[in-house]
């Protein structure tokens, strides 16, 4: 089987597990608890979180430990809006559903008003269309770094520039962008990422967000995480968290240069066998490992059905959308037609891709012929 959904998930890391399992077994304590086996789980957690803190070049009193990106972003979007004086937001219309349901939330329940600022037709954001959505009550402006569908990744230091200007902060859903793109020097305030999508467990999650920013939690109680997130802390997941987030890092030049590669050489292979086959996101400024089409005329969960028996995993968009016959929010923001957007599969490989290109590709161009031939 040839794997390529890692943008929904990848498989942990055998050095993740290693460094994980000491906080599994011996140092199982509380990290709250006052004796050996608490202090030593507590130690661990304090050395997690400055490891995280120095990847995205933050402090590491700014780290706040999740459940994950959906929690992060949830987190985020509704505590740094909750904790200020503004009555806006500011977001996109291609944003991960946490970031979509998370505003409209806060529009439901705490009369927020929620802005999405256009994309264009490659799903970015344009400095000039923010600058103009903002408000002098815009509490937050909240963005991915790298869309987890097309892969587009979006202009952050033309866009932090824009929010910085205006004393506003920027979150940016780095979920898809860690490992793949640089996290610190973003001019970001707020970073959410996810172990899952780097080789640690899922469940495991981060919010990273600068001390001056206020930020009223979601979860009452014990008020660990410096009381941003009570409960107490997966001590295991945070040093699995940790230690993939700086493997990631370590490898991140060489493999995105070498999956960008294999990426660009696959996209022309599919162009040039597959007729009804487009390119959705930008061309260049996207995920090494993402490369997503729409195939006109097929269904995109019938050319999943024909890969699949070829023995290629992929997905037709989000993994938090999956069995929705809804067209994809993502491609409709972008001008896509609805009857394309439901042709979309996405392609997304993992740091460590070798594949053959043309090979997959070929596979790709059977598998639309076969769908679109009806046998």
């Amino acid at each position: 089987m040839l794997y390529l959904d890692n943008a929904a998930t990848t498989s942990v890391r055998p050095e993740v597990l290693e460094a994980m399992m000491p906080y599994l077994t011996r140092w199982f304590g509380n990290p709250s608890s006052h004796h050996t086996v608490g202090e030593a789980a507590a130690d661990a957690l304090s050395d997690a979180r400055a490891r995280v803190a120095r990847v995205v070049g933050m402090r590491a009193s700014d780290v706040v430990f999740t459940s994950g990106g959906t929690e992060a972003n949830n987190l985020a979007v509704k505590g740094i809006t909750l904790a200020s004086r503004g009555n806006h937001v500011v977001t996109s219309g291609i944003e991960h559903e946490s970031i979509l349901e998370s505003a409209d939330f806060l529009a439901r329940l705490h009369h927020v008003d929620v802005t999405r600022v256009p994309v264009d037709e490659y799903g970015r954001v344009h400095p000039e269309e923010l600058a103009s959505a903002l408000r002098d009550d815009t509490a937050l402006v909240t963005l991915g770094y790298a869309n987890n569908e097309v892969g587009t990744v979006q202009e952050v230091r033309a866009l932090s520039a824009v929010t910085r200007e205006r004393g506003i902060p920027l979150h940016l859903d780095a979920v898809q962008a860690a490992g793949w793109l640089p996290l610190a020097d973003t001019g970001a305030d707020g970073l959410s990422i996810a172990g899952h999508k780097l080789g640690a467990p899922k469940g495991t999650g981060a919010l990273i967000v600068r001390g001056r920013v206020p930020l009223e939690p979601l979860l009452h109680g014990g008020g660990q995480e410096r009381g941003r997130r009570s409960g107490t802390e997966d001590v295991a997941g945070a040093v699995g968290l940790a230690t993939a987030l700086e493997l990631a890092e370590s490898e991140r030049a060489e493999s995105s240069a070498r999956v960008a590669a294999l990426r660009d050489a696959f996209i022309a292979a599919v162009l040039s066998r597959v007729e009804s086959a487009t390119l959705t996101g930008h061309p260049t400024g996207r995920l090494p490992g993402t490369a997503s089409f729409t195939f006109a005329l097929t269904s995109g969960e019938a050319v999943l059905l024909e890969l699949e028996r070829r023995g290629i995993v992929s997905s037709s968009g989000s993994a938090c959308a999956a069995g929705s016959d809804e067209p994809s929010h993502v491609l409709l923001a972008m001008g896509v037609a609805p009857e394309v957007a439901q042709t979309a599969v996405r392609f997304t490989f993992p740091h460590e891709a070798r594949l053959d290109p043309d090979a997959l590709a070929a596979a790709v161009a059977a598998s639309v012929t076969a769908v679109a031939s009806g046998g």
